[in-house]
C-alpha cells in the first residue's frame, strides 16, 4: 500500500490491478462527484470493477450511490443476504454475475463528499482488519487527490489505467441530446435512457451510443387529438 501511495500522485501502469490485489479484492472503481450530484467514474479495472460500476450507474441505485448521498460507508459482505426491497434493480441485474461482496467508501472531508471508492469481491466475505486499514488509507489519499484544486485530478486518476472504463462521456452527450428531443430537464432526459437501457437489458453506454450515431430518436408522445409519423418510426421511442 506505500508503494502505491506513492504512485498515486505520479501515475504508473496496473495501478488498478495492484490496488485490488492488495486490498484482497477482485473489482475496484473510483467515481468523482461532479455538480448536480452526477457520479463520474474516473478509474475502473476492466472486469467486476467497470461491470458494477455501469450497473449502478445504468439503475441509479445501489451501494455506491447510497454511500455518495450519505457520506457513509456501506459495507456489504454478502450480496445474497440483502433484502430485495433495499436496490429492487439492481439485486435482480446482479443474479448472473459473480459479485458476492460490495464495500463502498466515500471520499469525503467532513461534510463535504467528493467521490466513492467501491471495492468488489466474487467471495462473500467482509473485509480483514489490515484490508479494512488499507482500504481507509487508500480513500483518504484519494480524497486529497480529489480536493486538489490544480484541475488535473481526474486526468491523472483517468490515465492510471491502461484500460478504458465506463462511456460517460458519450452517455452526457446522449443526455443533451435527448433533452432537446423530449423538451426536458437533463437530470429527466438522463431516467428515460437509463429507463430504456434497462428495459431492453443493454449497457448504458450502448444505448447512448446508438442515440449520438442517431440510431436512436426519443420523441414526445403524439397527441391524442392527431398524432404525428415519426420521421423514422423503427428507431424512435416514445
Amino acid at each position: 500500500m506505500a508503494g502505491i501511495l506513492q504512485r498515486l500522485h505520479h501515475g504508473g501502469p496496473a495501478l488498478v490491478e495492484d490496488c485490488a490485489r492488495t486490498l484482497g479484492v477482485d473489482g475496484l472503481a473510483v467515481s468523482a462527484l461532479l455538480e448536480g450530484g452526477v457520479r463520474e467514474v474516473v478509474l475502473a479495472d476492466p472486469g467486476m470493477g467497470a461491470r458494477f460500476e455501469e450497473l449502478q450507474f445504468t439503475l441509479g441505485e445501489g451501494p455506491g450511490p447510497d454511500a455518495a448521498r450519505t457520506g457513509v460507508a456501506v459495507l456489504v459482505s454478502d450480496l445474497r443476504a440483502v433484502l430485495p426491497q433495499r436496490w429492487p434493480a439492481l439485486l435482480p441485474a446482479l443474479a448472473e454475475d459473480r459479485v458476492g461482496a460490495v464495500f463502498c467508501f466515500p471520499l469525503h472531508l467532513g461534510a463535504i463528499t467528493v467521490g466513492v471508492l467501491t471495492l468488489a469481491r466474487e467471495t462473500p466475505r467482509p473485509l480483514n482488519a489490515r484490508e479494512m486499514d488499507d482500504a481507509l488509507v487508500l480513500a483518504s489519499a484519494l480524497t486529497s487527490l480529489l480536493l486538489n484544486g490544480d484541475g488535473q485530478p481526474l486526468e491523472k486518476l483517468a490515465v492510471m489505467s491502461s484500460h478504458a472504463v465506463l462511456r460517460q462521456a458519450v452517455v452526457h452527450q446522449a443526455t443533451g441530446m435527448i433533452s432537446v428531443q423530449l423538451g426536458v430537464p437533463l437530470s429527466e432526459a438522463l431516467l428515460y435512457l437509463r429507463a430504456h437501457a434497462y428495459s431492453h437489458h443493454r449497457p448504458l453506454g450502448d444505448i447512448a451510443q446508438d442515440v449520438v450515431a442517431r440510431r436512436l430518436r426519443f420523441a414526445p408522445p403524439a397527441p391524442a387529438s392527431g398524432p404525428t409519423a415519426p420521421e423514422d418510426p423503427k428507431d424512435d421511442v416514445s
